[in-house]
């Protein structure tokens, strides 16, 4: 994570096997918004006294997810099948996320380690001395990625490498000394 460079973006994986969802969650905006419109679909099968196998056949979802729909859409209407939003509040607020790419700026010598590279362990470690709020690594992962921060691998040089005098070795020494080809 040396560096840590902005990225356009990341994309998502797709569901093997026909699977409308995959499970796991963190959906973005769109995504929920998605779900939610395959939900209002059901409905016109609700209102058809369809069967929920047939609805869940025709938009690729659970006879139980169908079920649950069901049941919302009769207690609550349309309002019980919309969706609820982001089901966590982020833990840092937007004014700590920017204190923190300002951290990540100033570089890992600057918070105390022996080297200058970033790796997830130590920007956790970064984010609970700073916010007092714990994270995974994975979770710290994410918390980059959702804001724009790639993970890079720097490039191993010497510091004391002469590029003009190694330019010159394989001009004038190398011929010299490699062996003839038979």
């Amino acid at each position: 994570m040396s560096g840590c460079l902005p990225d356009s973006g990341a994309g998502r994986f797709g569901s093997p096997g026909g699977v409308r969802y995959p499970q796991g969650g963190g959906l973005t905006d769109a995504e929920r918004a998605g779900r939610e419109r395959v939900r209002l679909q059901a409905v016109t099968g609700f209102e058809a006294s369809e069967k929920n196998r047939e609805i869940a056949a025709s938009l690729r979802v659970s006879e139980r997810s169908v079920e649950r729909w069901r049941r919302q859409w009769r207690e609550e209407g349309l309002a019980g099948l919309a969706s609820k939003g982001s089901p966590g509040r982020p833990r840092l607020s937007d004014r700590q996320i920017a204190g923190l790419e300002r951290e990540l700026e100033r570089g890992p010598l600057a918070h105390g380690w022996a080297e200058q590279r970033w790796t997830l362990a130590r920007v956790k470690t970064m984010i609970g001395r700073l916010f007092h709020v714990s994270y995974t690594v994975e979770g710290t992962w994410r918390l980059l990625r959702r804001h724009g921060w790639s993970w890079q691998r720097p490039a191993r040089r010497a510091i004391e490498r002469d590029d003009d005098a190694v330019e010159l070795w394989r001009r004038e020494v190398w011929p010299r000394v490699r062996a003839p080809r038979r």
